[in-house]
């Protein structure tokens, strides 16, 4: 499950599906972020600021998208011990939402490209969750819409709990690098081995 950044929509993560699996053997889903805000596109929360999603939109969304999720293996016929979430930018913030809410389900693996662990009022994280499945996080270190102190405090936080990181560090902005593609499709694949 590919959970797309702010102001796209769910096509945007799709061609990701191609480089993080070459043989085509995967389902790959994308879901569309509900609200419509500006400057366009699909969201999954306004903003807050960096770290700290507008708490009234982000429930909401995180509601619907943890519903989607849960519903995922009767559409798909693919547990979700079987499934790998992961997100860009406020995609990466919805997924370590879901990787790490308290009462969050077991996944494969989570995938966090440029975003952020969110700080939400009334939401209860536990990095611990995240010892139970192996997490790749990537950042670009010249980002200038989230900067890569974010995603190294994603890292530190993760590691201190004990999880399994692998973590990609390159000399990019708000994408994702060739080289950060190259090892995350080896991730993939020895992840779902």
């Amino acid at each position: 499950m590919l959970i797309h950044g702010r102001g796209s929509d769910e096509r945007d993560l799709l061609g990701l599906a191609d480089h993080l699996d070459p043989a085509g053997r995967l389902q790959v889903v994308c879901p569309r972020g509900p609200l419509a805000l500006p400057p366009g596109g699909a969201h999954w929360y306004a903003l807050g600021g960096i770290g700290t999603p507008d708490p009234a939109t982000f429930a909401s969304t995180f509601v619907a998208l943890r519903a989607w999720l849960d519903g995922l293996p009767q559409e798909t016929g693919v547990p979700l011990t079987d499934t790998i979430v992961g997100g860009f930018s406020q995609g990466c913030v919805m997924t370590h939402a879901l990787g790490l809410i308290t009462d969050g389900p077991a996944l494969a693996g989570t995938i966090h490209l440029s975003g952020f662990m969110p700080t939400v009022p009334g939401f209860t994280f536990a990095p611990q969750r995240a010892t139970a499945r192996p997490t790749f996080i990537a950042h670009g270190t010249h980002d200038p819409i989230i900067g890569v102190e974010w995603g190294r405090a994603a890292r530190d936080t993760l590691a201190a709990a004990d999880a399994t990181v692998t973590y990609d560090e390159q000399p990019v902005a708000h994408t994702i690098a060739p080289t950060t593609l190259a090892r995350l499709a080896v991730w993939v694949g020895e992840t779902l081995r």
